[in-house]
């Protein structure tokens, strides 16, 4: 065995011990978006603040809910899985930024996952290319029904997350002829957007039997050149929120059948 506890079960990272975590839990990239989640909860309250990693836990409507940052890229995102699960957590929703590679998708539109292209590196550790980076139909369903309740906006297809914001997403850099032509090829594929975790949280869930689910604001549309930080951000945390409240409602329905 090779512990990552420091004390009492809190985990080296996010510095989360069990019960400070709900089994329902948001991660954002960016720690700045966790009180902009937190706002909309009937209570909430800080369990602690590392690095990039910031969490608060409390209720939404009458559901425990916790919010965990998890930073930028793939890397991060294992870390987060991977200590989240040991204290308690059984499900993920990514409240994202994105950029659309389909001309189609406005900035300030919404996005749901239902799948990921692996160009995150950081999955290749613990299972080949070939397993699939998929997310938990449930997940998916009680985004998509937060947003139609909701009156927003949104998409529903696969993302591509890459490892890197530049050369890997075929930004001018140094040197980046290995990717020249990604774009048109993902747009070509009906991908979506890029971002840098979905992956990467898609197929951990998968390999450790949890669930997980994406939904993201469109920050820039790569192909009409646009950028507009901050775009839609507001109702992706709003349909976040409201799809814990879903899937607490449809998990007590089926607890209630068996």
């Amino acid at each position: 065995m090779h512990k990552t506890e420091i004390s009492e079960g809190r985990q080296y990272h996010i510095r989360c011990k069990p019960g400070d975590l709900a089994k329902y839990l948001l991660v954002p990239g960016d720690p700045e978006r966790v009180p902009k989640i937190v706002k909309y909860w009937d209570s909430a309250s800080e369990v602690s603040y590392h690095r990039e990693f910031r969490a608060f836990t409390g209720t939404y409507k009458g559901v425990p809910i916790s919010v965990l940052s998890s930073g930028i890229g793939p890397a991060c995102m294992s870390i987060v899985v991977n200590e989240a699960r040991l204290v308690g957590v059984e499900t993920f929703i990514r409240v994202g930024s994105c950029g659309a590679v389909q001309d189609y998708i406005e900035c300030g539109d919404l996005v749901i996952l239902t799948a990921a292209v692996r160009l995150d590196r950081t999955s290749e550790c613990y299972i080949p290319l070939e397993y699939p980076a998929v997310a938990n139909y449930d997940v998916v369903q009680a985004l998509i029904q937060a947003c139609e309740e909701l009156g927003y906006r949104y998409h529903v297809g696969i993302g591509c997350t890459t490892c890197d914001f530049y050369a890997g997403q075929q930004r001018p850099t140094f040197q980046h002829s290995q990717n020249s032509n990604l774009i048109e090829t993902l747009r070509k594929a009906n991908v979506l957007i890029f971002e840098m975790e979905a992956a990467t949280l898609f197929v951990l869930s998968s390999l450790y039997g949890l669930r997980s689910g994406a939904i993201c604001a469109v920050y820039a549309n790569r192909i009409k050149d646009e950028f507009k930080p901050g775009a839609g951000e507001e109702n992706c945390i709003k349909a976040a929120n409201e799809a814990v409240k879903i899937l607490n409602e449809q998990d007590t329905n089926k607890r209630s059948i068996r």
